[in-house]
């Protein structure tokens, strides 16, 4: 498997959110680069030419679509990752860890080292044919985005999406992508039929700060503009606020709201910064390359609404946070939602009464 070599923090490259390729917290070796006082770490010969970091698409050998959990602050128990890093290299995103299992860096390899599962769509054609299998909502996007700028090309997503409207099978999607669009074809038809919602995620309005922090995702305008195109064609699609940043996009919340209502979005949610394992190094070294000035505010916010630690993985605190800060936040978004109308539903409101595993319309009935 290809590996980029480690690189420099410090030195952003165009179109990627991490400004470095630390080692994997699994791997035996680490490669740690030092200054010998003669300049050679800001020009090392051995630095990645921009080739080096272009997306590089790898096939996933995964034998199941379906994935299951059990943790009590999410509202669903299972959801289907499409893809395995996430070329939109979103700097915060609590998904960059999962990548050293894989031997990979959690840091640039993440977004430019894309695991695709080709054959998704027949794999989940073939657990939903199952005996016993009872259908629940499906969420796609929950790790990395079935959005991601090679869903254009793969259409991995599309295919899934096939099946489970071929199924009658509820679903849920949340991305950073105006993709839901494309596939309104698709949607639309589930919508109507009460099998469809959608969630387009908003971190900031502010176009300079949402190309630092994630590159390669849709602008804040196409993501607000896909929420109203979702809404008129019947598919009812929310905002998630997420995730919320202290003291660099906290003040937004408001307007992130305001702006989806606007649009047509029918309900919210919002998520505090989480900053897991590898996420917190790199996620650091990123405050202090683009927003030196105020990298120590943020950080020491975050401590106070995360126990004094920069991530606190406990369920039931660890998508709101705890102390004075986080129920201000938690208190301005509530609020605000009352004041819009933009109360969240739930999850079970979506009718999976209506599914039908695949074959089931040509299959013989069983005999006692």
């Amino acid at each position: 498997m290809d590996i980029l070599p480690d690189l420099p923090g410090g030195r952003p490259l165009k179109g990627r959110g991490a400004v470095s390729n630390a080692t994997g917290r699994y791997e035996r070796e680490r490669r740690v680069r030092v200054d010998d006082g003669w300049g050679t770490s800001d020009a090392a010969p051995d630095d990645p030419p921009p080739a080096k970091t272009r997306t590089k698409i790898l096939v996933d050998a995964t034998r199941s679509a379906i994935t299951r959990n059990t943790s009590p602050d999410i509202p669903f128990d299972r959801s289907i990752n499409p893809y395995r890093g996430c070329e939109h290299g979103c700097i915060y995103c609590y998904a960059r860890p999962s990548h050293a299992w894989l031997g990979l860096s959690p840091g640039l390899d993440f977004e430019t080292r894309i695991l695709a599962k080709p054959n998704a769509a027949e794999l989940l054609s073939r657990e939903l044919a199952r005996k016993g299998y009872k259908p629940r909502p499906i969420a796609l996007g929950t790790n990395t985005d079935p959005y991601q700028p090679i869903e254009r090309r793969l259409k991995i997503t599309r295919s899934i999406l096939e099946v489970l409207a071929r199924c009658n099978h509820p679903l849920t999607i949340v991305t950073k992508s105006d993709g839901p669009v494309r596939d309104i074809d698709i949607l639309a038809p589930m919508a109507a039929r009460n099998l469809a919602r959608v969630f387009i995620s908003v971190t900031t309005l502010d176009g300079t700060l949402a190309r630092n922090l994630e590159p390669r995702a849709a602008t804040p305008a196409k993501r607000i503009e896909a929420i109203g195109t979702l809404n008129a064609a019947g598919i009812p699609t929310g905002v998630m606020v997420a995730p919320v940043i202290p003291a660099l996009t906290d003040h937004e919340i408001d307007a992130i709201l305001e702006a989806a209502a606007q649009a047509g979005a029918r309900e919210a949610g919002h998520i505090l910064l989480r900053l897991p394992l590898e996420v917190k190094e790199l996620f650091e070294e990123w405050l202090r390359t683009h927003y030196p000035d105020r990298a120590d505010r943020v950080l020491n916010l975050v401590r106070e609404t995360r126990a004094g630690a920069l991530n606190d993985p406990r369920f039931g605190s660890r998508m709101r946070g705890e102390g004075v800060y986080a129920r201000l936040i938690d208190q301005r978004f509530k609020i605000a939602v009352r004041r819009l109308g933009l109360a969240r539903e739930d999850l079970t409101t979506l009718d999976a009464a209506q599914f039908r595993a695949p074959g089931s319309e040509t299959r013989q009935l069983d005999l006692f």
